[in-house]
């Protein structure tokens, strides 16, 4: 219920954003607000720092930039500002994941996935999940929350964060984020590579 209250909340006020990226950010905010499970954070051996971290929640949208080449990082929640609008290789880590496959992707212990790939600068994610942004058929970018402590996501954080992309795909839409994205001029931007 609290999900579906939220996504009636985050519609309004998305709806009455200035801009794609502040749409985007009603998103983010209250996907790391709600989402995971705080308790999880209790649990020992939580955390894959030695000490639990300053920040430990995060959420973003990696945007598909128009060349293709690369996902810019949208309305951030707890990335440092340094990251704020950084380029990231298409392909690299798991936000290339759901770029390729188009498909949710959830970590309970990023830990113990292979493929775990470290753009967050702000703590090491002991969980994250993704969620493809699509329109039309044609995929805008992904959703991503983290939690610093292992465990913190399930399957129902997941399918409440797929409602939030789907709501984040229409706003981002609406607030013109296509024709904003490809204006935004992002030369001497860092850029993220393996």
């Amino acid at each position: 219920m609290d999900v579906t209250l939220a996504l009636g909340r985050v519609a309004a006020e998305g709806a009455a954003a200035t801009s794609a990226e502040q749409a985007l950010w009603c998103i983010t905010r209250a996907a790391s607000a709600m989402l995971g499970d705080p308790a999880a954070a209790l649990r020992p051996g939580a955390f894959r720092d030695p000490e639990p971290p300053g920040v430990g929640s995060a959420a973003t949208v990696f945007l598909r930039m128009p060349d293709g080449r690369h996902h810019l990082i949208a309305a951030p929640i707890g990335f440092p500002d340094s990251q704020y609008h950084e380029l990231v290789d298409y392909a690299l880590g798991q936000p290339g994941e759901v770029a390729r496959t188009r498909r949710p992707l959830l970590l309970r212990d990023a830990a113990t996935n292979p493929s775990f790939f470290r753009i967050l600068q702000s703590f090491i994610a002991g969980s994250s999940m993704l969620a493809p942004l699509l329109w039309q058929g044609e995929y805008l970018g992904a959703l991503m929350c983290a939690q610093a402590a292992r465990g913190s996501f399930s399957d129902t954080d997941l399918v409440a964060l797929q409602a939030f992309a789907g709501l984040g795909s229409a706003l981002f839409v609406a607030q013109g984020g296509p024709a904003w994205l490809a204006a935004l001029d992002v030369s001497g931007r860092a850029v993220r590579r393996a």
